[in-house]
């Protein structure tokens, strides 16, 4: 059977992947990656031709096509694709914990950075080789052999637990709907949400319009829907999602526990005092006294700003709204209402001028005038028709990378927005392998044959993806290990989809990416002046949300004891600490955050607010020199981003900024500056 997964020629063929061709492919890659494992660990004398490139062939063609099955897994899951998944993770984990803690690897890497020609390494080689003899310390290579069985067990485990957390939160979103009939319900809605509903409701036979739990329907009834009830209904679904509330067999309580226990267990093996401190030892921050000391100091100087914000809007909401008690389901929508009386600003009316073509023309404006590179259309195999895709061109024409962009939110596909690789930079005896990438988002689409219309913080968000896109796109390492993001610390991948999003507050680029969806005008000025002025409207209240959730985090993989403790205790507690906006005692938060249960953020929430101060500081480069675009870009391309994790992140920061990073930038760009 010709089998697309096993095809590593050109372009991943994903028209034609199905989930009969994965079990067989992934024990193909398997074993010829198990033999290459073999052969390196005996291979002497140990070089970089004969030792390092063998191994990294194998397990790249296994890595690559087990990733194409993730990327499915998330973007067009069905029940015969996740049973094939689930089925072939253990083997995957099993092999990739092996490998982690292989002695003999270990002792060949040791030779290696011993022998004579590691000597003559230029420093990209160099970090790959002490980088590898850190992964196998955390990996368990020094272990005893019932210590190796007993950590392998544990990452097999939390592999299936993780995967397994995701799917529930998946198919508690998907399964709930509200069907409405009464159309009077539907008040404040925008036109193109209520007739999505409808829509949805028609392909379902049913009368009426079909509200759902994906962003584009949540969201907006929680900003716009004047029904209170029909708010707090979908709130309290959502709240639930994937709890004791609903089905047994969703329900993440039992999920949670044993993630927080096995990682405990995990980190105890290998001599750390807690998960935090075992997580920190690739990232930037030195310990989780030093990472809880930031969020505080940082709570400590947003709290006044966000208490405030919480005053303004109890006030407006009793005085002018008539609710005598602001409830978590009013919070979004009372915000709305005191934002456009403030402004005269409306996040729906600036909605209408950001059309999905001409915001994509703007992004890739940016990062022509940025970078001196030319993003063109290209064609490729795709696994839904919404898919586009894309390359990347120097000024010579020669193609650097491609993208994939799959904007829009749909049944069976993941909620958030994220950047994964496909494929990475490598120096090749062929030539150079170029890099490949997802970007993967959850707008709604337009309607009635017009173009899809994007929130303003939707646009931020296709600006952020994109950020991370090119730290993979534009790396010139060719070393597999530390191209693009891979050996980057996690603390700083942030930046350079955070410092993207600042290119969206220019009013020349806004200008030049907006075109209302009925008249084709661009946004006017005035308006963009009422967007900057409510720019930083509830700031505090948004930045201690986010300290909420990093505090919740690295408490709960450093401090925390089950046996004294429970986890929605402990979250009650950080938010007696730093919370304005409380969630109802019966919102089971924990249940949905993927990013610390399922997704690579355990001990590492932080990192958002971390690298954001990399990133403001960063962008300020930019704001100091205004005259200077295109050479202050080629130097971040320079030092930042092309270096992928060929030197530590503060090295490439210094070397940008020609000093440490400072908080003063981020501090001011929220409006919290002293």
């Amino acid at each position: 059977m010709d089998n697309p997964l096993l095809d590593f020629s050109g372009l991943p063929r994903f028209d034609q992947i199905r989930p009969g061709h994965i079990g067989p492919a992934i024990d193909a890659l398997l074993a010829q990656a198990e033999a290459a494992v073999k052969h390196a660990e005996t291979v002497s004398p140990v070089t970089w031709d004969g030792f390092v490139t063998p191994l990294e062939d194998a397990t790249e063609r296994l890595w690559r096509a087990w990733g194409q099955v993730q990327h499915l897994q998330a973007v067009v899951n069905t029940p015969e694709l996740r049973e094939a998944y689930n089925a072939n993770l253990p083997k995957v984990t099993r092999f990739g914990a092996a490998l982690g803690q292989n002695l003999a690897l270990y002792s060949q890497y040791k030779a290696l950075a011993a022998s004579p020609e590691y000597a003559g390494y230029d420093p990209v080689r160099r970090k790959v080789v002490e980088n590898a003899l850190r992964d196998f310390r955390l990996g368990g290579a020094e272990l005893d052999e019932a210590a190796k069985q007993r950590f392998a067990a544990i990452q097999e485990e939390l592999a299936a637990l993780s995967a397994k957390f995701a799917q529930n939160v998946l198919d508690a979103t998907d399964a709930f709907a509200l069907y409405v009939e009464d159309e009077s319900r539907l008040a404040g809605l925008p036109a193109e949400v209520v007739a999505a509903a409808r829509a949805a409701a028609e392909k379902d036979g049913k009368p009426g319009w079909k509200l759902t739990l994906q962003m584009p329907c949540y969201l907006p009834v929680q900003t716009y829907a004047e029904d209170r009830g029909l708010r707090e209904a979908l709130y309290r679904a959502h709240g639930l999602r994937a709890s004791e509330a609903g089905p047994a067999e969703w329900d993440n309580s039992g999920n949670i526990d044993r993630i927080v226990a096995l990682r405990g267990e995990l980190a105890a093996l290998l001599g750390f005092s807690s998960y935090a401190e075992y997580s920190l030892a690739t990232k930037m921050a030195q310990s989780p006294d030093e990472v809880l000391a930031f969020l505080r100091d940082l709570a400590a100087r947003a709290l006044p700003y966000a208490r405030r914000d919480r005053a303004e809007l109890e006030a407006f909401a009793r005085d002018e709204l008539g609710l005598d008690e602001l409830q978590p389901w009013d919070i979004a929508w009372a915000s709305e209402k005191l934002k456009q009386a403030r402004y005269s600003y409306s996040e729906q009316e600036v909605k209408q001028y950001f059309t999905e073509p001409k915001v994509l023309g703007g992004l890739f404006a940016v990062i022509e005038s940025l970078y001196g590179v030319k993003v063109k259309p290209d064609s490729a195999p795709v696994w839904h028709e919404d898919v586009r895709f894309y390359r990347v061109e120097d000024a010579h024409g020669r193609l650097l990378g491609q993208f994939y962009l799959d904007p829009y939110a749909r049944e069976g596909k993941r909620g958030g927005a994220w950047m994964d690789d496909c494929r990475n930079r490598r120096m090749r005896a062929d030539g150079v392998q170029t890099p490949l990438v997802y970007l993967v988002c959850n707008f709604g689409k337009g309607v009635d044959g017009k173009p899809a219309t994007l929130g303003f913080n939707e646009v931020t968000t296709l600006f952020h993806e994109m950020g991370h896109g090119l730290h993979q796109l534009l790396t010139a390492i060719g070393e597999l290990p530390v191209a693009g993001i891979n050996g980057v610390e996690w603390d700083a991948v942030e930046l350079p989809s955070q410092f993207m999003e600042n290119f969206c507050w220019e009013w020349e680029r806004v200008q030049a990416m907006t075109a209302h969806v009925d008249t084709g005008a661009p946004l006017p000025r005035e308006l963009f002046d009422r967007m900057l002025a409510a720019k930083n409207f509830q700031a505090g209240m948004f930045t201690v949300r986010q300290l909420e959730f990093g505090l919740f985090d690295m408490e709960l993989h450093s401090r925390f004891d089950p046996a004294q403790d429970s986890v929605l205790q402990l979250l009650e507690r950080i938010r007696d600490e730093v919370a304005v906006n409380r969630a109802p005692a019966w919102h089971r938060f924990p249940h949905q955050f993927s990013h610390i249960f399922a997704g690579g953020y355990a001990a590492g929430y932080y990192s958002y607010k971390w690298a954001e101060v990399l990133s403001a500081d960063a962008y300020a480069a930019f704001e100091e020199a205004p005259g200077q675009l295109a050479e202050t870009g080629a130097r971040f391309l320079r030092e930042i981003l092309s270096r992928g994790g060929s030197r530590s992140a503060l090295e490439n920061f210094k070397a940008f900024r020609g000093r440490e990073p400072s908080i003063d930038a981020l501090l001011r760009h929220n409006g919290m500056a002293a």
